[in-house]
């Protein structure tokens, strides 16, 4: 278990005690504030000392060349990256006119807090400067979940020992300095200083900045307001330039005395709106936060409040656990909750790794959560795939294929990944975001949706299956040359994921149509090409060694040689930064969960076809091989684990997917936090010692509970109900907080729960297997890596 924290374990709060510069990047990831629009790293107040500077705003991107050596048809000619947007967060201080900075003088108290429940940033801090002065310094930050262009700092500075000269600069900043970032030169060089400045304006309280990018074409507003509260004069000036605009507020206070400062500051972005029509959103959005700041903080906590009260996960004897998955919920509301028509970045907007990308597991970790906790945000994040269906197309024609080809890497719905056999060949990201619209029109009954939404994705992704695989002369129905989730198998035949997946996506685009014959019809669907869908699903092929009796990952996968786990070395790990990927690609070695991947999102397929000893057996057989050099892996292995019966197990995986960004197990939550590792946390608690499962629109429980847990509560949205389910050690209850009666399966007895009161079931014991091994130097749990992954 950790030891030497960076953070106090409490159950709803993340507190840092002391500021330790060499860990200011880690906490800026751990500090993040966004609500899928708006985006503030956990940067301190002043701007510096800084680890990386972070103000997004989602689907704000420049462009910039990729590298080749060779060149070859169909590669993507420009890549995607975040950029860092105007800063409105920043408040400078100086103390009787020198600068309040934490590398200099005495500090005497520096805390922060994340509070889960209220939704701020909080900072205390006392320090002394050079001269001997001495202040107080007190802010409280947000990013509104109710006001989606608004962010607001509150900042308050207390002399304590002497009469003192206070100056705070109130600043919106663009084109910050950033430190210097590895990997390939033009792309830096056409990233610096991307913004163009068209505007500045400084009057009064009110500052203005906007900005377009120079390649993109993207505009960029930020506007920032502000209320001055002190007992004596104040004095204020102001000024712009290009790209600063500044409000300087100057008083003279006695010890105990406080200078406030409430600023209010909006964003706003648009590839087609004017300069002029951009000022005025985002002075709209200044005037609509006319509560102020106690106004925004009352919001934030009512609408938490009620979020909470229909998600949160109560753990009862593991305090890490307890704060680390609320705080993994909050993390992932925060990345979706007013994205709205926007993708959710695999880092949310905490950091610029990844180039600020969402990938697929956008769909297949972090909507499952949203699903059944915030389920308008996976609405939203559906409406944007469907958005970007036009470039999905046109990238299915340039590869000869019908349907849609989405890209493996995107900000705005083009390919940017150059690197082909890990991007392109990785299909499954289409059957992913079919999946996603299936599991969200199951659990919600959102028949619009469906027929708006989810049934052109489903038709166009079906069209894309149909013409990426053939029947071979026997008609089984293969899928060739592609690649899974695991990263280390790359270019495959018939990999078992992907292989179901599409067919489970060609089953629901069929189904869908008859559904909505006239909708289907709009979209060129007749019989005779759904009846080719029905033919092809049930004709796929799914690998199967029979003499070992397990599935293999992809055909052939069981005869390539092993890699050799004894001879290689902890300090050796990830591999693909030791080793050379054909190598890694023609031995049995899995990078990531592919197959337990697929026993999890196609469980219903699993248990039609097999018993619980082969699903044990699988198990048993690729967890030697799995190296978990990514973070999406440990939460599948819990889910997998736990099913299986080995609790034990379930619960090292489920800490380590938890603890991924608290305790920065990758050495990288510094480039923003892991966010489908977060989702993962609430997956293996729910689904995995929950053993909750969705069948059409039925759920079904399997709980059993670790040995070091005494109580699992959590609660679930479903058809405009809300159950609440507690697990202890032998027996489970389910209660109906809201909506009409519901059935459910709890270990495969039916039961009905109404809101009369609690049904209570008995939880049978898990049939003893032995525990499966691990690679050396990769058992679960807390675990040694000297170098950070890429996932």
């Amino acid at each position: 278990m950790i030891t030497n924290r960076t953070y106090t374990v409490e159950p709803w709060r993340v507190r840092e005690t002391a500021l330790n510069l060499d860990l200011l990047a880690q906490s800026e990831s751990v500090f993040a504030l966004s609500n899928g629009h708006v985006g503030w790293r956990g940067n301190l107040d002043e701007g510096e000392p800084h680890g990386l500077p972070g103000s997004y705003l989602n689907g704000v991107y420049e462009l910039h060349p990729l590298p080749y050596a060779e060149a070859g048809y169909g590669y993507p000619e420009s890549g995607q990256t975040v950029i860092n947007v105007t800063n409105g967060k920043l408040l400078r201080l100086l103390v009787d006119d020198e600068p309040f900075d934490l590398r200099y003088g005495r500090l005497g108290k520096h805390e922060r807090t994340l509070d889960l429940r209220r939704g701020v940033l909080e900072r205390t801090c006392e320090w002394t400067s050079p001269a001997g002065t001495t202040v107080r310094v007190r802010s409280t930050r947000l990013v509104s979940l109710t006001q989606r262009a608004i962010a607001a700092v509150e900042y308050e500075v207390e002399p304590v020992d002497s009469r003192t000269r206070i100056v705070i600069q109130s600043e919106l900043v663009a084109n910050e300095s950033l430190p210097s970032a590895d990997g390939d030169p033009r792309a830096a060089q056409a990233l610096q200083s991307p913004l163009e400045p068209e505007e500045n304006l400084a009057i009064g309280s009110r500052l203005r900045l906007v900005h377009r990018t120079r390649r993109s074409g993207l505009r960029v507003a930020v506007a920032a307001d502000h209320v001055v509260d002190a007992p004596g004069e104040i004095t204020t000036s102001s000024e712009s330039n290009t790209d600063v605009s500044r409000l300087t507020i100057t008083s003279v206070l006695d010890p105990g005395q406080r200078l406030r400062v409430q600023k209010t500051v909006a964003h706003g972005w648009s590839g087609t709106r004017s300069r002029p029509a951009m000022s005025d959103q985002v002075e709209a959005a200044l005037a609509a936060a006319h509560g102020g700041w106690d106004g925004l903080v009352a919001e934030q906590r009512d609408y938490l409040d009620d979020f909470w009260a229909r998600a949160d996960v109560e753990v009862h004897g593991d305090e890490e656990i307890q704060q680390a998955v609320r705080f993994a919920l909050f993390h992932v509301l925060q990345a979706g909750a007013r994205a709205e028509q926007r993708a959710i970045p695999a880092k949310g907007l905490t950091g610029s790794g990844y180039d600020g990308h969402a990938f697929w597991d956008t769909e297949m970790f972090v909507l499952p959560v949203l699903t059944y906790t915030a389920p308008k945000a996976v609405a939203e994040a559906l409406r944007w795939r469907q958005a970007t269906l036009p470039a999905a197309r046109d990238r299915a024609t340039q590869l000869g294929l019908r349907g849609a080809a989405f890209p493996w890497r995107t900000i705005d719905g083009s390919e940017g990944s150059a690197y082909w056999p890990a991007g392109t060949a990785a299909f499954h990201v289409a059957a992913d975001i079919a999946h996603a619209a299936v599991r969200y029109t199951a659990a919600t009954g959102d028949t619009d949706f469906e027929r708006e939404t989810a049934l052109e994705l489903l038709v166009e992704t079906a069209r894309l299956w149909r013409s990426l695989g053939h029947h071979d002369h026997h008609g089984v129905f293969h899928i060739d040359g592609v690649t899974g989730p695991d990263e280390y198998s790359a270019v495959v035949d018939d990999n078992t994921y992907t292989n179901l997946m599409a067919r489970s996506n060609l089953l629901a685009a069929a189904d869908a149509c008859e559904r909505y014959p006239e909708e289907a019809t709009r979209l060129g669907v007749d019989e005779e090409e759904s009846a080719t869908w029905r033919d092809a699903a049930e004709a796929v092929h799914i690998p199967y060694n029979d003499e070992i009796g397990v599935h293999e990952q992809h055909a052939g996968f069981t005869r390539h040689q092993r890699w050799d786990f004894t001879g290689t070395g902890a300090d050796q790990y990830p591999l693909m930064l030791h080793f050379p990927y054909f190598d890694i690609y023609r031995k049995q070695v899995v990078k990531q969960s592919d197959l337990v991947l697929a026993m999890y999102t196609c469980g219903s397929w699993f248990d039609a076809h097999c018993d619980e000893d082969q699903m044990a057996a699988n198990f048993a057989y690729y967890e030697p091989l799995t190296v978990r050099d990514s973070s999406l892996s440990a939460c599948c292995q819990a889910v997998v684990a736990a099913r299986t019966g080995h609790l034990r197990l379930a619960y090292d995986y489920a800490t380590e997917a938890a603890l991924m960004d608290l305790a920065d197990l990758e050495h990288n939550t510094r480039d923003g936090l892991h966010i489908a590792s977060l989702a993962g946390t609430w997956m293996a608690l729910v689904a995995g010692f929950g053993g909750t499962r969705r069948e059409g629109d039925s759920l079904r429980f399997t709980p059993r509970l670790p040995e070091k847990f005494s109580r699992l509560a959590f609660r679930l949205q479903f058809r405009g109900r809300c159950l609440q389910v507690e697990i202890g050690p032998d027996r489970a209850s389910y209660s109906l907080l809201a909506g009409p009666p519901l059935t459910i399966h709890h270990h495969g007895t039916e039961a009905h729960v109404t809101g009369d009161g609690p049904v209570t079931l008995g939880i049978s014991a898990p049939k003893w297997r032995p525990t499966p091994e691990q690679p050396p130097h990769r058992r679960p749990g807390v675990i040694e890596r000297s170098v950070p992954d890429d996932g």
